[in-house]
């Protein structure tokens, strides 16, 4: 039974034409768990499963390269090319088996980031990256639109494979944000020079898409709002790109920032974001604030430290944001959402230690804290 303190945020809405079950977002997150040449097997599938199982009412995939050269690892699911249909077919099919459960594929490219040993990284300009140590190539304006056109390829794809909607990646300091921020992005021609050129890329893909699964289809993305670095994209910049999308008609936005440079300069992942008390734990809550008057038709996505689903409750009431997503917490407990909507209300188990990010350097993900409990209870 839904306790009556969290009716907002079990209750269903819709995101572009799709209605989701819930407000709750499962965030796209690297598992680390595909093959290693980027197909789907029964590990991959089995994660989102339990996910599906647990009460989320919109999955978002993780990173899924739209090139080969784009994997951020050996690890992680693609859909560059058709081959990689059925077993994401299967992975969809797979997901809608329980309670109308609604996924997204999120399609992205590491851009500047990336270190495949048989693909030296590109980007809008070659600027450095400190955590790789490379210079990445800087692309032509017509490779820009090859790639662009792999991201078109690529959603189309998802829709084939019967995705409910498509999330772009333009945040982290992966490729499509490194054309949004002006520290990664120096070029004068159509794709940089401006706020509106640096954004061309992220509308022309979005036009692609629309042109070729129609207006209904809903199109997404995770977008870069902040760099937290010297010389970076600042918010107010990012409030802008947010207002410009929602105005041409995409269907959601999840707000974020941050990257590898934020790490290295800061030692840590968002520097300007020091959380002092519970109530500052949801820390790109002054982002959403200052965006969210701007989204018209387009669904605002909170994400970043939603542990209590009465602070989540109140965020939606007040129309802060119109969806929360999640991911270390439902790393612990995939099965969350079942627990808050069966009565159980106290936050979430996850502490925030981010010793998951480690375990994908071996991978699949696992949450530390939680296998070091279940350790003690044997003992």
């Amino acid at each position: 039974m839904i306790q009556l303190e969290l009716e907002n945020l079990f209750s269903p809405e819709k995101i572009g034409n799709v209605q989701i079950k819930n407000r709750i977002v499962r965030s796209a997150t690297f598992m680390r768990s595909a093959e290693k040449y980027g197909y789907i097997d029964k590990k991959y599938i089995d994660i989102y499963k339990e996910l599906a199982r647990g009460g989320t009412g919109l999955i978002i995939s993780g990173f899924t390269a739209v090139d080969p050269g784009g994997m951020a690892s050996p690890y992680q699911a693609c859909l560059y090319d058709d081959s990689f249909i059925p077993g994401q077919k299967k992975l969809v099919e797979a997901v809608h088996e329980f309670s109308d459960v609604k996924i997204a594929a999120q399609i992205a490219h590491t851009g500047r980031q990336g270190y495949h040993p048989k693909y030296h990284p590109v980007a809008p300009s070659p600027i450095p990256f400190k955590m790789t140590g490379l210079t990445p190539r800087e692309l032509t304006t017509e490779e820009i639109q090859e790639l662009i056109q792999k991201f078109i390829s690529a959603g189309c794809r998802a829709y084939t494979c019967g995705y409910d909607l498509i999330q772009l990646h333009a945040a982290h300091g992966y490729f499509l944000s490194n054309f949004i921020s002006p520290y990664t992005n120096k070029r004068t021609d159509d794709y940089g020079g401006n706020s509106q050129n640096r954004l061309k890329i992220l509308i022309d893909i979005y036009n692609g898409l629309k042109d070729e699964l129609g207006k209904n289809f809903p199109v997404t993305t995770k977008l870069q709002v902040e760099d937290f670095i010297p010389n970076g994209l600042k918010l107010e910049e990012g409030v802008q790109y947010a207002k410009l999308l929602s105005e041409i008609g995409y269907d959601a936005i999840e707000p974020s920032g941050g990257g590898g440079d934020a790490q290295i300069l800061t030692k840590r992942a968002y520097p300007s974001l020091v959380i002092k008390s519970p109530e500052e734990e949801n820390y790109f809550l002054p982002h959403v604030r200052k965006i969210k008057p701007y989204m018209k038709n387009c669904k605002l996505i909170l994400m970043g430290g939603i542990k209590n689903p009465v602070f989540a409750e109140k965020a939606l009431k007040e129309n802060i944001a119109d969806f929360i997503s999640m991911s270390r917490p439902l790393i612990y407990e995939p099965d969350l959402p079942n627990r808050w909507k069966e009565g159980d209300i106290s936050p979430a188990k996850c502490i925030s230690c981010n010793g998951c990010y480690m375990t994908m350097r071996t991978g699949p993900v696992y949450c530390v804290t939680k296998k070091r409990t279940q350790k003690r209870k044997k003992l």
